[in-house]
């Protein structure tokens, strides 16, 4: 059917192309041999196919085009006429006599160009007389395109400042009047259009009404470029007019593009001198008009303009332009109650922009935006449309890109709040957004305060979220997460060492809630940065002060100590093991032999974890033990060689328990035949005339041997496991 139509269509437009050519002959024909009767009646037969009702908008413009092309050399022999001494105010009269009134009008226009350029008569009264004489036609589209005609013909010859058709006093009013009324006229044929034909066509309609909206805004245009509309013709005169009719419309397809086309076509500073009237325009409104565009292409004008010079934004601060803005936007919000969160975020996301170009100075400004915004999405939950994730991402990355600086925009205490309404893929990316900011300006981010708020901020990429398990994640993107994070804790510093403390105390209270998958990629910067201190504190093992509170190499080795630990309970012995390395071979010069021993010792566990079999491997576990030996060894030769004599044998007893324990719980790297050396090594040291006397380490020993005592007599499998262990005299 529709098929049916569109041929049906073809055919009229090629009958009326034809009718035109061939009237077009004719008149040709005549000018050539100077008959003006026959070129008018000739040029009125030509101008009748406009009148035709059958073709749509676009195939009309076609047809439109060609005629145009042919009164553009009619009008050329209307020029050359009066310079062989025609009389224009004749003609004018003469071409009133064409039947019909559309082809009338046109040739009315035609030489009402040409009797203007005269100057036989003031522009002001011809285009006075043409623009009303156009009411004749109300036929939307004829209508629309004979007064789109009408301000083609007559762009040129207004009768505005400086121009040769200036006439009296007040003929820029003239001028602006004729525009005004010609824009009125047009405009009420284009809203009109809609009621045309069935409802069933509605939606077509609408697309043939978007095509011809640029007829209706070129007025717009032409005042715009009108030199006498100064701002105060604009303020009291112009922009009042044209409201006027937008509000009266009540076209949604009309508010939206005359409201973008004020603000595209005018000035900027207009537009500033006259927030007031052109703000409270807005919630007036139809609610279907998407208010949120044409709101925030205003802002970002004023914003651009803002930032084309200082010397303008005093203007900006004279106007209160960021109050007017901001309840402007609340009374859009108020007025249209359903508005998307989409709209609602993004009229925000540009009242930000325009303050941070504007009031770059006024953090408080920029916070209450956010606040503004926080208010109006209370109760929403976790926005989850994506474009309204996106314009917050936007909201929320304008204070980074302005400041270069996390820091400023944790000043603002409605940023985090803000973050809260990213549902969680968004608010990874945001924090990501916020590490990536971070790195590329190099913040320096000295305190445990601002760590705090920092990592608070950034949570989502720190501890498991909600609802969304681990396996769900791309593994690839969990990766590249995770080593973000890692560069951002490796940034983090200060040169005094209570704070560096502090920050890292802090940053391990985030890390340690990261969950199995998050630990191996964050503990190791956190290590690394520890032992950095460590070697800024080198030479400070004890305070001179004795303040128990103060940061020594000691108490950072045993948060490390605690903090490797937890790699044990997630499956990671082999990045602990490393990292516990790392830190006995760090620590080599700074911490005692006896703490050396004891966090080697630590490390077996990590190797052999109950109710998990694919992590019992016996021979770490050994591998251990016997390192840590060799350190317990090594502290009692440098005693012997310090003091004379080979001090406790404290260390040698903890390791013993140590087999014990992995040889009661199976490890068969752990021999009896190793326990017994043991046992006699201890006993041997313990005799021996230079060993230091140490009641603990007695009284540690005589426990352990009576533990073994009880388990040989337990019988059973246990009772026959500790039969062979031969325990001697422990004191």
């Amino acid at each position: 059917m529709m098929l049916d139509g569109t041929e049906d269509e073809e055919k009229f437009l090629a009958a009326g192309i034809a009718g035109l050519q061939q009237n077009s002959f004719y008149m040709h024909r005549a000018l050539d041999s100077n008959n003006l009767r026959d070129a008018l009646k000739y040029s009125a037969q030509m101008l009748s196919e406009l009148r035709t009702s059958k073709l749509s908008p676009h195939k009309y413009y076609e047809l439109y085009m060609r005629a145009f092309d042919q009164l553009r050399k009619l009008e050329m022999f209307f020029e050359e006429e009066a310079r062989r001494g025609c009389s224009i105010i004749d003609l004018y009269e003469l071409v009133q006599h064409a039947g019909n009134i559309l082809p009338r009008l046109y040739l009315l226009c035609t030489v009402g160009s040409v009797y203007i350029k005269s100057k036989e008569a003031p522009a002001k009264d011809v285009l006075k007389d043409l623009v009303e004489m156009c009411r004749g036609i109300q036929h939307p589209v004829r209508g629309l395109f004979l007064r789109s005609y009408l301000s083609q013909v007559s762009r040129d010859k207004l009768p505005d400042i400086g121009s040769e058709y200036e006439g009296d006093a007040d003929t820029v009013a003239d001028a602006v009047e004729f525009v005004l009324q010609n824009f009125t006229e047009m405009n009420k044929l284009w809203v009109r259009m809609q009621h045309q034909g069935p409802a069933r066509e509605k939606e077509k309609r609408e697309k043939e009404r978007s095509e011809l909206r640029d007829l209706v805004g070129k007025n717009l245009h032409v005042l715009s470029q009108i030199e006498g509309v100064d701002l105060d013709m604009y303020k009291d005169v112009v922009l009042p007019r044209v409201l006027e009719q937008v509000v009266n419309c009540k076209d949604e397809l009309a508010q939206f593009y005359l409201m973008d086309c004020i603000i595209q076509v005018f000035p900027d500073e207009y537009h500033l001198q006259t927030l007031d009237v052109l703000l409270g325009a807005y919630p007036q409104l139809q609610a279907s008009v998407d208010i949120k565009t044409v709101l925030s292409q205003l802002m970002e004008r004023l914003s651009n303009y803002a930032a084309s010079s200082a010397e303008v934004l005093p203007e900006f601060l004279q106007v209160e332009a960021f109050s007017k803005l901001s309840n402007a936007i609340g009374k859009v919000i108020e007025a249209q109650p359903d508005m998307p969160t989409v709209g609602v975020v993004t009229l925000y996301s540009s009242l930000l922009t325009f303050t941070l170009h504007v009031h770059p100075d006024r953090l408080d400004y920029a916070d209450q935006v956010l606040g503004a915004c926080v208010k109006n999405l209370s109760g929403k939950g976790k926005i989850e449309d994506n474009k309204a994730t996106k314009q917050i991402v936007a909201l929320l990355s304008a204070p980074l890109e302005k400041y270069n600086d996390i820091m400023t925009a944790l000043k603002l205490s409605n940023y985090p709040r803000v973050m809260e309404y990213l549902d969680i893929p968004t608010n990874k990316v945001m924090a990501t957004v916020i590490i990536q900011s971070i790195m590329k300006n190099g913040t320096r981010i000295s305190t445990s305060d601002k760590v705090e708020a920092l990592f608070e901020l950034i949570k989502g990429l720190i501890k498991d979220s909600d609802g969304i398990p681990n396996d769900e994640l791309d593994e690839d993107d969990f990766k590249e997460e995770q080593n973000s994070v890692s560069r951002l804790i490796q940034m983090l510093c200060n040169d005094d060492p209570e704070e560096m403390f502090k920050i890292i105390d802090t940053v391990r209270k985030h890390v340690l809630t990261g969950g199995p998958k998050r630990l191996p990629f964050t503990i190791p910067p956190l290590v690394f940065s520890s032992l950095k201190l460590v070697r800024q504190l080198q030479g400070q093992d004890e305070n001179p002060f004795g303040d128990d509170a103060s940061t020594t190499p000691k108490k950072i080795f045993q948060l490390l100590n605690q903090t490797i630990e937890t790699l044990s309970g997630v499956l990671a012995p082999e990045l602990a093991l490393q990292l516990y390395l790392q830190c006995a071979e760090y620590s080599a010069k700074l911490l005692k032999k006896p703490d050396q021993c004891r966090a080697v010792y630590a490390c077996s566990h990590l190797f052999w974890v109950d109710d998990h079999d694919n992590m019992k491997d016996g021979e770490r576990v050994l591998l251990c033990l016997k390192r840590a030996l060799r350190i317990a060894n090594a502290a009692q030769q440098m005693a012997n060689a310090a003091r004379g004599s080979t001090g406790s044998v404290m260390l040698f007893i903890e390791i013993l328990n140590k087999y014990l324990y992995f040889f009661e719980k199976g490890n068969p790297q752990i021999t009896v035949a190793a326990i017994q050396g043991l046992i006699e090594l201890i006993m041997n040291e313990m005799q021996s005339d230079t060993t230091t006397a140490d009641p603990a380490a007695d009284a540690f020993l005589a426990s352990t041997m009576r533990y073994i005592q009880f388990q040989k007599q337990k019988g059973g499998t246990v009772g026959e496991k500790y039969e062979p262990i031969k325990v001697g005299n422990a004191g």
